[in-house]
Protein backbone atom coordinates (compact mmCIF):
# COMPACT_ATOMS: atom_id res chain seq x y z
CA UNK A 1 0.00 0.00 0.00
CA UNK A 2 1.36 3.25 -0.75
CA UNK A 3 2.31 5.61 1.77
CA UNK A 4 1.46 9.37 1.20
CA UNK A 5 4.04 12.31 1.63
CA UNK A 6 3.04 16.00 1.70
CA UNK A 7 5.45 18.44 -0.21
CA UNK A 8 5.57 21.65 2.29
CA UNK A 9 6.83 23.73 -0.11
CA UNK A 10 4.03 22.70 -2.37
CA UNK A 11 1.12 22.98 -0.02
CA UNK A 12 -0.90 26.00 0.30
CA UNK A 13 -3.53 24.53 2.79
CA UNK A 14 -6.18 24.10 1.15
CA UNK A 15 -7.35 21.27 3.14
CA UNK A 16 -8.80 19.63 0.32
CA UNK A 17 -6.95 16.24 1.08
CA UNK A 18 -8.39 16.49 4.25
CA UNK A 19 -11.82 16.35 3.55
CA UNK A 20 -11.06 13.61 1.51
CA UNK A 21 -9.01 11.22 3.96
CA UNK A 22 -9.39 13.15 7.31
CA UNK A 23 -7.85 9.70 8.92
CA UNK A 24 -4.68 10.56 7.07
CA UNK A 25 -4.15 14.29 6.88
CA UNK A 26 -4.90 17.09 9.17
CA UNK A 27 -4.04 20.97 8.64
CA UNK A 28 -1.18 22.29 11.18
CA UNK A 29 0.01 25.56 10.78
CA UNK A 30 -1.98 26.34 7.31
CA UNK A 31 -0.02 22.80 5.81
CA UNK A 32 -1.39 19.84 5.39
CA UNK A 33 0.43 16.55 7.27
CA UNK A 34 0.36 13.19 7.42
CA UNK A 35 -1.62 11.75 10.84
CA UNK A 36 -2.23 8.05 9.65
CA UNK A 37 0.13 6.76 6.87
CA UNK A 38 -1.48 3.53 7.23
CA UNK A 39 -4.79 4.23 7.16
CA UNK A 40 -5.16 5.13 3.19
CA UNK A 41 -7.44 1.59 3.10
CA UNK A 42 -10.17 3.78 5.09
CA UNK A 43 -10.69 6.50 2.48
CA UNK A 44 -9.19 7.51 -1.30
CA UNK A 45 -5.30 8.59 -0.70
CA UNK A 46 -5.39 8.86 -4.59
CA UNK A 47 -8.28 10.65 -4.69
CA UNK A 48 -6.77 13.10 -2.22
CA UNK A 49 -3.29 13.79 -4.13
CA UNK A 50 -5.59 13.91 -7.47
CA UNK A 51 -7.64 16.82 -5.78
CA UNK A 52 -4.81 18.09 -4.65
CA UNK A 53 -4.05 22.03 -6.80
CA UNK A 54 -0.20 22.16 -6.24
CA UNK A 55 0.10 18.33 -6.76
CA UNK A 56 1.48 18.66 -3.17
CA UNK A 57 1.46 14.73 -2.14
CA UNK A 58 2.84 12.31 -3.63
CA UNK A 59 2.31 8.44 -2.58
CA UNK A 60 5.04 6.52 -2.10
Amino acid sequence: MATPEIDFDLCIGCGSCVEVCPEVFQLQDDKAVVIGPDKCGSCNCQEAADICPTQAIRLG
